[in-house]
């Protein structure tokens, strides 16, 4: 213990010979300093660190964060049935049951039960706008928002953005406390930041943690890079701001990764600025538009850049273009690889549809592609994103024609049918009809189809061959699987 006095002593004495003893008492009341102190080493080699102090964050920036309350009607669950044996009416056996038992009343009418959501958000104009998660009020009858000072509002929703998890309320007062908006772009990993939230119906409780990485893309969320931390997150916490040491909000806390259901030192913020921008459109019109290319991509593997002859992993990687939509018209096709946009660099197929997410429809880009071995520069003009995607039909089973085999692929294939490339709408391809060997350990499978090799169109069994002679070993198939497309690399043993 005298040791552990003498070094914090030490500390602050060093501290104030550095800095000058004001600094160092306004650190420890939260204004001045954004991020710890790191103190020089002592003769021992360690270093004194200052812990962050987040009381007056709390006192300032707590009354502007709110509790969410929304109320939605649904059908009740499955009711027990009148039947003289104990069978609910969602059982698959009680339709068999209710034709042998005569004079079974009609099945009642499910009433309509009233359930509540809750969460938190955050007021962003003193005139009552506030954000909150797009998931915590989606399809409520009643918003009720409730302020720190016991008030509670009846908040009217605005608009819901579900691709990036936003609303925008609106509630009836004036003058309210407000958050200040701070900026994602110049949040550093291993930075400390702090939630404030209702987890559990808890209200204004205070977590914090570190910024654990920027940038995550999470399945199904393809519009929002999100910023991962390890403050404790549970449920209630969704829509609450995410703080930097600033007292600055630079994100919208959104979703955990879990296992139990509950917090396990992994979460998910919405960056503001995306938030924001997100916010300008729903006051406008109500929605959000965003622009498209009409493609589908997937990551480049170093194994794939082999096969592309490309230096080093990098960029968006496209396995199917819309006939109908702005790349097919630019000239993009399947095995182009995106690296640049607007000059941009694509590190990740993740940053694409951020980026093209981000402009309106309309928005004329320059693309930067890698065909074949040589860089080509494409003009594409930004269509609209439509709000739900059309599903596509799945193709009909149909008899093949004579199979060929490629014993060192391991596979046999057979070209499509007019009728199969015509459920399928592709204008030709080769059907997998069986896989094995190294065909099979690539993840192949019968029934796949293979619409190229490389970055080589494939539609008959001629242009097949033609390409594989040409593959030097790096071999990258493109393969439809159902809805999916995507380049599988085959390894040769």
């Amino acid at each position: 213990m005298t040791t552990y006095l003498r070094t914090l002593v030490g500390a602050l004495l060093a501290a104030s010979l550095l800095s000058g003893c004001d600094k160092v008492e306004r650190f420890f009341k939260g204004n001045s300093q954004p991020a710890p102190v790191a103190i020089p080493a002592q003769q021992d080699g360690r270093v004194a660190m200052l812990l962050p102090d987040f009381t007056q964050l709390v006192t300032r920036d707590g009354p502007a964060v709110v509790n969410i309350q929304a109320s939605r009607e649904e059908s009740a669950g499955a009711q027990a049935s009148n039947l003289p044996i104990p069978v609910p009416e969602d059982d698959p056996l009680y339709d068999f049951f209710r034709r042998f038992i005569p004079n079974h009343p009609p099945q009642r009418e499910q009433p309509q039960e009233e359930s509540v959501s809750f969460g938190s958000g955050f007021i962003i104009s003193a005139d009552g706008y506030i954000l909150t998660n797009a998931h915590v009020v989606a399809d409520s009858q009643q918003v009720k928002v409730m302020l720190t000072d016991k008030r509670e509002l009846r908040a009217k929703l605005v608009g819901v953005d579900k691709r990036t998890d936003v609303a925008l309320l609106k509630v009836a007062a004036a003058d309210l406390p407000v958050v200040k908006i701070g900026s994602p772009a110049d949040l550093k990993v291993g930075e400390w930041v702090a939630a404030i939230g209702a987890p559990f119906g808890f209200d204004n409780t205070v977590t914090a943690g570190i910024v654990s990485a920027k940038g995550r893309s999470l399945p199904d969320e393809n519009f929002v890079p999100f910023i991962q931390t390890d403050v404790a997150i549970n449920p209630g916490n969704s829509g609450g701001p995410l703080f930097n040491l600033r007292g600055e909000v630079v994100g919208i806390n959104s979703q955990i990764y879990s296992r139990s259901g509950g917090f396990m030192g992994i979460s998910f913020a919405i960056p503001i600025d995306l938030a924001m921008s997100v916010v300008d459109q729903l006051k406008a019109k109500g929605k959000v538009s965003r622009g498209q290319l009409g493609i589908n991509i997937q990551e480049v593997t170093q194994e794939l850049a082999q096969s592309f002859g490309l230096q080093r992993p990098s960029g968006a990687l496209v396995v199917r273009v819309d006939p109908k939509g702005p790349a097919s018209r630019a000239g993009l096709q399947a095995g182009d690889i995106i690296l640049k946009l607007d000059g941009k660099a694509i590190e990740s197929s993740k940053d694409l549809p951020v980026q093209v997410g981000s402009l309106q429809p309309g928005t004329k880009i320059k693309l930067t592609v890698w065909r074949k071995g040589v860089e080509k520069e494409l003009e594409a003009t930004l269509a609209e994103l439509a709000q739900d995607a059309p599903s596509t039909q799945q193709p009909q089973e149909e008899s093949s024609p004579q199979g060929f085999q490629f014993g060192k692929l391991g596979l046999t294939l057979s070209e499509l049918t007019p009728n199969q490339r015509s459920e399928l709408g592709v204008r030709g391809g080769l059907l997998v009809q069986k896989a094995q060997g190294p065909a099979a350990r690539s993840g192949l499978q019968a029934g796949d189809v293979i619409l190229g090799l490389n970055q080589v169109e494939v539609s008959t069994i001629a242009n097949f061959e033609k390409a594989l002679a040409s593959a030097k070993g790096h071999i990258a198939l493109l393969v439809r699987r159902n809805e999916a497309v995507l380049f599988v690399p085959l390894r040769l043993e």
